[in-house]
């Protein structure tokens, strides 16, 4: 980013935002949660706000939304669920836009265990499997798709294989703990640790984006939210901000043109 747009931006948030210090509640999908925590310093030092972060899966999220949690902004794992408070009236009309793409990979924190092209699902020999619940976690859904593809879904379901987590951050920590053998997780699980000087070694395979629908993870400002102004600057901010761009591609996300 420019200087010039850096300092545009800044005059921007000025006029967006009321001179009071508030809080954003702020409900994201768990794969994004720690890269929302990376960024909301500088969403903070810019407006003088705060951001007040609840994660969970995007389903459990998007039920909680519907019994009235006081939230202001949903940071989705995928396009449904915002697309659907659209609709019913709950998220604000003309708000919603794609802050990332998702990648979806299969990781053992043994080496030597996942394959560099994912053999290791058809051979039989796979002992437990985690992956988020497809019916809350897009994630979820997506490595669902992923062992479909392969013809192993039903195989691996009838022989009990395949453990189910409430969202992606269980399922990365059913294989952390060796309580599952491997796990399908999101690549900025890895990308984050990485950032962190904590590599999670172990074993990975990046199934091909032709195995499952892109994972487009959608934001939607809600319509009972009462900090409308900030809202919508952080939503600016998000789409916009130089840094928070970099650090959000950093986390293994790729940015929608």
């Amino acid at each position: 980013m420019t200087r010039q747009r850096r300092v545009l931006l800044g005059l921007l948030l000025l006029v967006w935002l009321p001179a009071r210090a508030d809080e954003l509640r702020i409900a994201v999908a768990a794969n994004f949660l720690a890269t929302l925590q990376q960024l909301a310093p500088g969403f903070e030092r810019a407006s003088g706000h705060r951001l007040v972060i609840s994660s969970g899966s995007s389903g459990q999220l998007y039920a909680q939304i519907q019994q009235g949690a006081p939230f202001d902004v949903f940071l989705s794992a995928d396009s449904d669920r915002p697309g659907l408070l659209e609709t019913q009236g709950l998220g604000v009309a003309g708000t919603r836009f794609t802050y990332a793409v998702g990648t979806l990979v299969l990781w053992s924190p043994r080496p030597g265990i996942v394959d560099g092209s994912g053999k290791v699902l058809q051979s039989g020999h796979v002992r437990l499997l985690a992956i988020a619940d497809p019916k809350n976690a897009p994630y979820g859904a997506a490595a669902r798709q992923v062992l479909t593809a392969l013809g192993v879904w039903d195989q691996l379901n009838r022989d009990h294989k395949i453990a189910l987590a409430e969202d992606i951050n269980q399922a990365w920590q059913f294989a952390a703990t060796g309580n599952a053998e491997m796990a399908f997780i999101a690549k900025s699980q890895l990308s984050t640790a990485a950032s962190e000087n904590r590599s999670l070694g172990g074993s990975q395979w990046e199934p091909p984006q032709s195995q499952y629908t892109e994972i487009d993870q959608d934001a939607i400002i809600l319509t009972h939210s009462g900090k409308r102004t900030v809202a919508e600057a952080f939503m600016r901010w998000l789409r916009l901000d130089g840094q928070a761009i970099t650090t959000i591609k950093a986390a293994g996300y790729r940015i929608s043109e």
